[in-house]
């Protein structure tokens, strides 16, 4: 049985000591405060950076790792295991996927390196990352597993409420006189991530009508969308966890049948380089599909 190593980037909400623990190689994503830049946990953590976040004028912007970053872990990693499987966050939000598949095309690492676009982010990218060392401990090979999570690519779907529209005004996402608005308005925006996407989704007036709307939606799709599929549900947040916990309240009523049979359920800090773009306050729910070679009797 091949030896298969699980790379992901820190999108994934893997932090480095769970990676360590988890035998999961997670690349640091770069950003910038006041041009200066961090690597999350290892020159800023996440309390560092929401005291930053807080102070007037702070401006924030993220970037992707460097080929060379991205080239040493590889050739590490191939001093131990046969072959790699990489999956960064979706092609769709970042060029860290494109970099990453044009680098596994050198000579080095062709046939060894197997890049995933499975448009994936945060809870749904990190439960595709242990499917896959899941699948490799079941004997899969990358090239299989690579496969596998590609065809599975669509089969997830996030919903995130912001507490502000601050932050995508700043990142150019939104227009500051929208954001004006929104904030005027106390609007609260729901986005939506399904597949490479990142659209908005719906408005509520205030946190108790987002909750409902992201739990009744998640109801839906999990009876409907993703019907006949065994689906995991997973939570993630910026700095508030209250608010976070009383969205798995919401879900723990409105869909029972979401929290039986889960082995650990996430309820993740969302990565710094997401909370750049979104601010804190902000919460989400997701769901995933469990690939049917993982179900138990298949």
């Amino acid at each position: 049985m091949k030896k298969i190593g699980i790379v992901t980037d820190s999108n994934s909400g893997i932090f480095q000591a769970e990676g360590k623990k988890d035998g999961i190689y997670v690349i640091p994503m770069p950003f910038y405060v006041n041009g200066k830049m961090f690597l999350e946990e290892i020159s800023m953590n996440q309390e560092e950076f929401y005291e930053r976040l807080k102070e007037k004028n702070t401006e924030v912007k993220t970037s992707q790792p460097t080929p060379e970053t991205v080239m040493n872990v590889w050739n590490d990693l191939l001093k131990e295991y046969d072959e790699i499987v990489h999956i960064p966050m979706s092609s769709g939000l970042s060029g860290s996927l494109q970099t990453a598949r044009m680098l596994s095309q050198e000579e080095a690492y062709e046939g060894k390196v197997f890049v995933v676009d499975n448009q994936r982010i945060s809870i749904t990218l990190k439960e595709s990352v242990y499917q896959a060392k899941a699948l490799a401990e079941r004997g899969y090979e990358g090239k299989e597993i690579a496969e596998i999570l590609t065809r599975d690519k669509f089969k997830s779907s996030i919903y995130i409420m912001l507490d502000t529209l601050d932050y995508l005004a700043k990142g150019g996402r939104l227009t500051p006189a929208a954001a004006a608005i929104g904030k005027v308005l106390r609007i609260k925006p729901v986005l939506s991530i399904q597949g490479e996407k990142l659209d908005a989704f719906g408005k509520a007036r205030n946190f108790r009508q987002g909750k409902s709307l992201m739990v009744k939606t998640i109801l839906k799709e999990w009876n409907e969308r993703f019907q006949g599929e065994k689906l995991k549900i997973a939570f993630a947040y910026t700095e508030d966890l209250d608010a976070e916990m009383e969205l798995v309240d919401e879900a723990k009523k409105e869909i029972p049948e979401a929290f039986q049979n889960q082995d650990n359920l996430f309820i993740d800090l969302l990565s710094l380089s997401i909370a750049c773009h979104i601010g804190p306050g902000a919460v989400a729910i997701g769901i995933s599909n469990i690939p049917k070679e993982l179900v138990d009797g298949q």
